[in-house]
C-alpha cells in the first residue's frame, strides 16, 4: 500500500490550556463521562491524522487501530477526498432530496445499487447509521400496513447488539443499560441469542461444533417468531459481524437458516451494516462475504470513509414495489440526506476503494491480522480472539480454564481506571468495551499491513499484561 508522508511531529499549533478551558466550560461529549473534565484531568484533544496514526495536541503521535470509529477506512490524510468535498461546496453547497434531485445523490445511488446483493436496487439517504436503522425500522411496518397485514410491527434483533441511539433504533438495540434511562422506549422490540460460540455453554447451546451451534442460533429467532406470532412480527435486525460484545461473526450455515425462517413467516431481513460495509470484512458490503440476502441494508461511516457524514438504507424490489405507482408515499426523510457534498465525498472514497484494492488487502491479509492477535493468547488475561477482516475482538477474562469474566467493580478498575489510558498512553488508539463481557476491540484504517499488525500485538502485550499484575 502507499506509504503516506509523515507531518511533523512538533507540538502543533493550538493552546492546550485554553481549549482545555473551554472544552470543560463548554463541551459535552457523546458516550463519556463529563466527570472527566470537570474533575480537571482533561480530555485528549485530537488535531491531526495521517494514514492509520493521530496526532494529539500536544504532538504526539498514535496508531488509529479504531478508524475513528470503525470510519476512517481508507485512512487519514487523504486530500483528495477533501479535494472533492471543496469542489462541491463551491458548485452546489447543498439541496434536499425532497422531490428533487442532485447528480451526485444520483450516481451515488446507482453505485451503492451496483455493489449491493441480490436485488436491492433503491437508496434511501439519511446521514447517519442510527437514522438508517431507524428509515429501515420505519419502512419494514409501512411495508407490511401496504400489504394488508398492519398487525406485523415487532422486530427482532440479539442480545447485546447495537443498533443506535434514536429511539426506533434503540428499541431494536439490545443493551438493557443504554435502554433503561430513557424508557419507555419505542415498543416491539424482542431479543435472541447472539453468535458469541466462546460463551454457549452459558446460553444452554451446542458447545462443540460451531455449525451446530449456528443452527440453534438460528433457530432460537424461528422460536421467537413463533411465540409473538408470525402475524405480529415485521422484521429481523441483524448484524452481519455483531460489534457489541466483541465481534461474534455467524457461523457456517447462519445466514442461509435465517434467510429460510425469514422466508418461511414473512418477516423482512434487514443487514446492519454500519460498521462491515465498504471493505471492512473485505467486501464493499459482509453481506457479499456471508452469502447473505437481506431485504434491506443499513450503511453509514465507511462510505465517506468519515470525511462527511452520510448513511443510507438500500431496499430490495420486493419491499420498494408499493410505491412505485399512485398516490403511496414513504413520509420520512432528513434535511441533510444524500448532502450533495457527502454524496461526492462517497464517490471519490469509493474511487480509492478500487483503485488501491483496499478490498483486496483486507482479503489477503485478514489471516495475517488474526494470525498476529492470536499471540496474545498465551497471556493468562486473554480468553479468546475472534472477528474476521480488519474487525477483532480480544476478549479478556479472570480464568482462562473456566471463562470467568469479572465483575462490575473488576471491570471498571480493568478497563476504565487502566486499560483504556495506558494503551492509549502506549500509542495505540482502540476501544476498550464493557457493554457485553469486557473486550478490547480493533478496526484499523484498510490500509494496514504485517508492520503496523506487530505493533498493535506489542503495544497489547505490554499492557494486558501489565493489567494482568495489577489484578
Amino acid at each position: 500500500m502507499p506509504t503516506p508522508v509523515e507531518p511533523s511531529t512538533r507540538p502543533l499549533d493550538h493552546d492546550e490550556a485554553d481549549l482545555q478551558r473551554k472544552a470543560k466550560d463548554h463541551l459535552w461529549m457523546h458516550f463519556a463521562r463529563q466527570s472527566v473534565m470537570e474533575d480537571g484531568h482533561g480530555v485528549p484533544i485530537i488535531v491531526k491524522g495521517q494514514g492509520h496514526h493521530i496526532w494529539d495536541s500536544k504532538g504526539k503521535k498514535y496508531i488509529d487501530g479504531l478508524s475513528g470509529l470503525f470510519t476512517v477506512n481508507a485512512g487519514h490524510g487523504r486530500k483528495r477526498l477533501a479535494h472533492a468535498a471543496a469542489k462541491q461546496a463551491e458548485e452546489l453547497a447543498f439541496f434536499p432530496i425532497w422531490s428533487y434531485a442532485h447528480p451526485n445523490a444520483i450516481e451515488l445511488a446507482d453505485r451503492l445499487a451496483s455493489y449491493a446483493p441480490g436485488d436491492l436496487n433503491r437508496v434511501f439517504y439519511s446521514t447517519g447509521g442510527g437514522e438508517a436503522v431507524e428509515t429501515a425500522f420505519k419502512l419494514a411496518k409501512y411495508y407490511w400496513k401496504l400489504q394488508g397485514r398492519p398487525t406485523k410491527h415487532k422486530v427482532i434483533s440479539r442480545n447485546v447488539a447495537y443498533h443506535g441511539t434514536p429511539q426506533g433504533a434503540l428499541a431494536i438495540t439490545g443493551i438493557p443499560a443504554m435502554k433503561e434511562m430513557f424508557e419507555p422506549v419505542t415498543p416491539g422490540g424482542f431479543r435472541v441469542p447472539n453468535t458469541n460460540f466462546y460463551r454457549a455453554a452459558e446460553m444452554s447451546a451446542p458447545t462443540d461444533d460451531l455449525e451446530i451451534f449456528g443452527m440453534w442460533a438460528a433457530n432460537r429467532i424461528e422460536e421467537m417468531i413463533q411465540f409473538e406470532g408470525p402475524e405480529t412480527v415485521a422484521a429481523i435486525f441483524l448484524e452481519p459481524v455483531q460489534n457489541s460484545g466483541g465481534c461474534f461473526p455467524p457461523p457456517p450455515g447462519y445466514f442461509k437458516r435465517v434467510r429460510e425462517i425469514c422466508d418461511k413467516y414473512d418477516v423482512l431481513l434487514v443487514a446492519d451494516e454500519v460498521i462491515t460495509a465498504f471493505g471492512r470484512i473485505g467486501n464493499m458490503f459482509a453481506s457479499t462475504t456471508y452469502g447473505i440476502e437481506p431485504d434491506m441494508i443499513t450503511c453509514a461511516k465507511g462510505m465517506t470513509s468519515g470525511y462527511s457524514p452520510i448513511g443510507a438504507t438500500i431496499v430490495s424490489d420486493k419491499v420498494y414495489e408499493p410505491f412505485k405507482h399512485g398516490n403511496t408515499s414513504f413520509y420520512h426523510g432528513y434535511t441533510f440526506g444524500g448532502h450533495p457534498v457527502s454524496a461526492a465525498v462517497a464517490l471519490a472514497n469509493l474511487d480509492i476503494f478500487e483503485e488501491e484494492k483496499l478490498n483486496e488487502n483486507v482479503r489477503e491479509n485478514s489471516p495475517a491480522f488474526r494470525a498476529t492477535l492470536e499471540k496474545l493468547l498465551d497471556l493468562p488475561i486473554v480468553g479468546d480472539v475472534r472477528g474476521d477482516g480488519y474487525f477483532f475482538g480480544i476478549e479478556l477474562v479472570k480464568d482462562k480454564a473456566t471463562r470467568e469474566t469479572f465483575d462490575d467493580d473488576e471491570s471498571e478498575r480493568l478497563l476504565r481506571g487502566f486499560m483504556s489510558k495506558a494503551l492509549f498512553e502506549a500509542g495505540l488508539y482502540c476501544r476498550a468495551d464493557d457493554r457485553g463481557d469486557p473486550v478490547i476491540q480493533l478496526a484499523p484504517p484498510l490500509t494496514v499491513g504485517q508492520k503496523e499488525f506487530d505493533e498493535i500485538e506489542s503495544i497489547l502485550r505490554g499492557v494486558l499484561t501489565e493489567a494482568w499484575t495489577r489484578l
